[in-house]
């Protein structure tokens, strides 16, 4: 049974997840990058993240970020096309991280709009396919002899921009949550052993009360 700190605690987390706030990662391979992906998302406020690897698997690192990667749903494409085509169905903007002459200062964004941030691999970075699939181009100045930042140092910098936006627009102020995805969220998060067997077994989740407790139905 958890405790009322706790409920408290995670009922304060998802009143500030941002469900149009994220993160498409293209083939980010590196495990440790990933994780520190996904552990900046949750950091401020993303309530889902997406991802294409060409494995059709994703990396983890179960030391670094098992904790964020609990908090932060994960919604894996099997392309790049796919993944950007799910997030304009939604209303996102794809805004694709990389060097080009018609990227523009990544603090020029409007973040307060729904904004996926397009993250490529380490070694190769944004493909031409999904660059040309996005909206816009962004970039962070560099001052010195480096050309760019690790990814997932980029991402953090990024968010945090993002994060800054949304704060002066009062969009952490109230739930943002759909009712449904709030009530699912929570109990998945209170008790997560108990929710995948009633997802193996195609049941559907009960009642909470207002303490967080199960109110199982008598029939």
């Amino acid at each position: 049974m958890p405790t009322e700190a706790r409920v408290r605690r995670l009922k304060a987390v998802l009143d500030r997840r941002q469900p149009d706030l994220t993160v498409l990662m293209e083939n980010v391979s590196k495990p440790h990058n990933f994780s520190a992906i996904l552990r900046s998302a949750d950091a401020v406020g993303v309530y889902e993240a997406h991802a294409v690897h060409p494995t059709g698997g994703v990396p983890t690192h179960h030391h670094t970020a098992a904790g964020a990667a609990r908090w932060v749903y994960l919604k894996v494409h099997p392309d790049v096309e796919t993944a950007v085509q799910h997030l304009k169905d939604r209303g996102f903007s794809i805004y694709a991280t990389r060097l080009s002459d018609d990227a523009v200062d990544y603090r020029e964004v409007d973040y307060t709009r729904p904004a996926a941030i397009l993250l490529g691999s380490e070694k190769w970075g944004v493909s031409e396919q999904a660059a040309g699939l996005a909206d816009q181009s962004i970039v962070i100045p560099m001052l010195g002899m480096a050309q760019s930042l690790n990814v997932s140092v980029a991402a953090a910098v990024i968010l945090f921009e993002a994060q800054r936006q949304r704060l002066a627009a009062g969009l952490y102020d109230r739930p943002r949550l759909e009712a449904e995805s709030y009530r699912r969220t929570l109990f998945e998060w209170l008790y997560p052993e108990l929710a995948r067997e009633l997802r193996e077994r195609g049941e559907p989740y009960p009642e909470l009360d207002a303490e967080g407790r199960i109110r199982w139905s008598s029939s």
